[in-house]
């Protein structure tokens, strides 16, 4: 691990912030390092507010969009709500339909089948809105590069409108209205929106033309805040807003379906990380082991029994992926430990009988175990369909982008994409890809870096010092959970590896004339002889709640340990 402690912030900022909000060094240090140098900045960031939020005319064609879906609102038109079959397309689909269906009756839902169609906007998906008379289709988190697809339903007589949040390719489809802020030519104040929070400008635009603010459209920001956490987007400026009252709706008062997973894992009060972790797997596992519609409906179900039924069902689902992604990454590594060249900058691997759902989750493993930027391919159809994930700081997309000679279609975010490839083409894209990384990557990069906050000392950890850090979150990209560091550290002599297989690390450490805390670091257990008999080392770490046995007390989770 490199450790890499952040600049200190201008001093004169530091004292200013001190002075405005009464506050040590410490939180204004970490205040200044997410962007909050005032007064009224950090008003915004404690106290998120619905006014925050951005006027969704800003963004370019919401017009059009409004006005196309009023107008097939009044001709009696059937809509199509389609979209993609990971968390963020099923939370745009339930949110968008839920909403149209709260004002129209003629709304219907789809999601194309990962394996058959594959992702995005599908012919077979246009087709079937031929066939069944949908004259107009809101695509959400997909479709900014369907150019083609597009240009086919407009000859079929069927508009598009489109919700997406990916980087557009050299041509805009032609659809009635297309909402994207990283569009070059959309002046919207927030470039960071996952696919659901377009979805959620949306319906906030057509509820101001009913006089309604986002006030009266909080019971909706559940399935946003999910999105947020899913895609893994920023959590800084609208997004914050959004996730702030989406967690508060889905710990106060969520709807039946996500209640009915909540009461699978039982527990009160959920943070971003749990909806990432205990949420967004459940919902995404209908998508890759069966099929999206269920998540969807799960999503939509109004009924509680129903919702604990097809909850249930997911459930299962979730358990199937868990045991087929477990068993893949095994043969994956197997795979890389037999083919291992020296000096790769990249891990690429296939296998024609990989399950499909389950490979973006295999290449994040395999990047956590060799952190490379990494593909993991698989047959699908006649092609070859890949996810790809890669280190922190360095854009996979780019990557794409310049060995596109080779690929069929691509598409994606910085650190997550996914493409397809003819067999063929598989050896010569191989090689381009890593001929690209490797002219392109800081060599730095390939080494997993912790970034550190600010250096202190135990005394300063105090529960009122904690009380305002927890105010601190939602955390997510652009406000992570502040990580520090503390060295002449020793383990007061309790220090042991628990855990049923001892792989955890369990101390007490202390400095010199302080108190003492308890560390916990999981998967740390072989650091063991660093702090063995009270040796000095130096540790990083967050800080959080250990409850036991009803009593509460701070305790330090560490990231890593060094002499």
């Amino acid at each position: 691990m490199r450790w890499t402690i952040k600049p200190k912030p201008d001093s004169k900022k530091l004292e200013a912030l001190q002075k405005a909000l009464q506050v040590d060094a410490v939180i204004a240090t970490l205040l200044l390092q997410r962007g909050v140098e005032t007064y009224d900045d950090a008003k915004a960031f404690f106290r998120p507010s619905l006014d925050d939020l951005h006027n969704p005319y800003l963004m370019k064609d919401m017009d059009k969009a409004v006005a196309r879906i009023e107008k097939a609102m009044a001709n009696k038109e059937n809509i199509l709500v389609y979209g993609d079959y990971d968390v963020d397309g099923t939370t745009s689909v339930a949110l968008m339909s839920s909403y149209l269906k709260s004002k129209y009756n003629l709304v219907y839902t789809y999601i194309p089948n990962r394996y058959d169609e594959g992702y995005g906007i599908s012919y077979k998906g246009i087709n079937f809105a031929l066939e069944n008379n949908f004259t107009l289709i809101i695509a959400l988190d997909c479709g900014i590069k369907s150019v083609d697809k597009v240009a086919y339903a407009k000859t079929l007589g069927i508009d598009f409108i489109i919700c997406d949040h990916h980087r557009p390719g050299d041509e805009i489809p032609e659809a009635v209205a297309v909402l994207d802020p990283k569009r070059d030519d959309c002046n919207y104040p927030y470039k960071e929106l996952c696919g659901c929070g377009v979805g959620f400008k949306l319906i906030q635009a057509l509820a101001q033309k009913d006089g309604k603010t986002a006030e009266d459209l909080v019971e909706y920001l559940d399935l946003v805040a999910t999105a947020i956490g899913a895609d893994i987007v920023p959590i800084d400026g609208e997004n914050r807003v959004l996730a702030y009252f989406g967690l508060m709706i889905i710990n106060t008062k969520p709807r039946p379906g996500i209640k009915a997973i909540l009461n699978q894992v039982d527990k009160t009060e959920l943070t971003i990380t749990d909806v990432v972790f205990v949420v967004a797997p459940r919902i995404n596992a209908a998508g890759r082991m069966e099929h999206g519609n269920f998540a969807v409906r799960l999503l939509t179900e109004e009924e509680e029994d129903l919702a604990a039924k097809y909850a249930s069902e997911i459930n299962d689902y979730n358990l199937d992926r868990r045991e087929t992604d477990k068993l893949i990454t095994e043969e994956a590594l197997k795979q890389i430990e037999d083919n291992k060249e020296e000096n790769r900058l990249t891990t690429v691997v296939y296998h024609p009988e990989w399950h499909k759902g389950v490979i973006g989750i295999v290449a994040s493993r395999l990047t956590e175990t060799y952190y490379r930027p990494t593909l993991v391919f698989t047959k699908s159809g006649d092609k070859l369909a890949a996810s790809a994930r890669s280190v922190r700081d360095f854009d996979i997309y780019n990557v794409l982008e310049a060995c596109s000679e080779h690929i069929e279609q691509f598409g994606g975010h910085k650190y997550a994409a996914g493409l397809t490839l003819l067999e063929e083409n598989y050896e010569a894209f191989k090689q381009a890809f890593e001929d690209e990384v490797s002219k392109t990557i800081d060599r730095n990069l390939l080494t997993p870096e912790i970034k550190i906050d600010v250096k202190i000392d135990l005394d300063d950890i105090k529960p009122k010092f904690y009380r305002i850090l927890k105010q601190f979150a939602p955390y997510g990209p652009n406000n992570m959970t502040p990580v520090f560091m503390t060295d002449n550290l020793i383990d007061t002599g309790y220090g042991k590896c628990v855990g049923e297989d001892k792989t955890h690390l369990r101390i007490t450490v202390t400095q010199p004339q302080s108190k003492s805390l308890v560390a916990i670091g999981f998967g740390m257990g072989d650091k063991f002889d660093i702090v063995s008999d009270k040796k000095p080392f130096k540790a990083v770490y967050s800080i959080d709640e250990n409850e036991w046995q009803g009593h509460v007390s701070l305790q330090l989770k560490l990231r890593d340990i060094k002499e």
